[in-house]
């Protein structure tokens, strides 16, 4: 088995934020600086994380992915208030070579399948953040982690692959991120 690095950048506004099971997010500085930092140091992809786009329905990524798409050569995966193809694509011709979508598809997962139709499988990953109950289940949340869906990760990971989903981002809000 081969072991990649790809690191996850949160991001808030134009800062990179770091908080405790998603919560309580603090400023480290300047994502594009942290980019460089990780593949200088040879990660073999990167990911962008827009913490707070879904929660105020926006996408403020596109100049941060532009000026770090020319910076890096690796592979970029960005996410956080994807909620159409439009806004998909703008966000790959800021340079983006994939999406993550959540909450979007969550709500409509019939976005999944139009996603992966128009832009191919591979550049679409869902990203399930979940927690796991004390009774066992394990819950899918939407809106980073803010908000419970009723859905059942596991099932709902299932779906995601068969609408079309190339790659799936799974990550444990109840264990920070692992």
């Amino acid at each position: 088995m081969t072991v990649r690095i790809i690191p996850r950048l949160e991001i808030k506004g134009p800062n990179l934020v770091k908080g405790i099971h998603f919560e309580g997010l603090r400023v480290l500085g300047k994502p594009e600086a942290f980019a460089r930092h990780y593949y200088e140091a040879g990660a073999d992809e990167l990911i962008y994380i827009d913490a707070v786009a879904s929660l105020y329905g926006r996408n403020s990524l596109l100049h941060i992915v532009e000026r770090t798409a020319s910076e890096i050569f690796i592979p970029l995966t960005v996410g956080g208030g994807l909620r159409s193809l439009d806004d998909i694509r703008e966000v790959l011709r800021a340079g983006a070579d994939k999406v993550a979508i959540n909450t979007a598809a969550i709500k409509d997962p019939d976005l999944i399948r139009q996603a992966s139709r128009k832009f191919g499988s591979s550049t679409i990953v869902v990203l399930i953040e979940y927690i796991r109950h004390a009774d066992g289940r394990y819950e899918a949340y939407t809106d980073f982690g803010r908000e419970s869906s009723g859905v059942d990760a596991l099932d709902w990971a299932q779906q995601a692959v068969e609408l079309g989903a190339g790659e799936l981002l799974v990550t444990s809000i109840d264990r920070d991120g692992t």
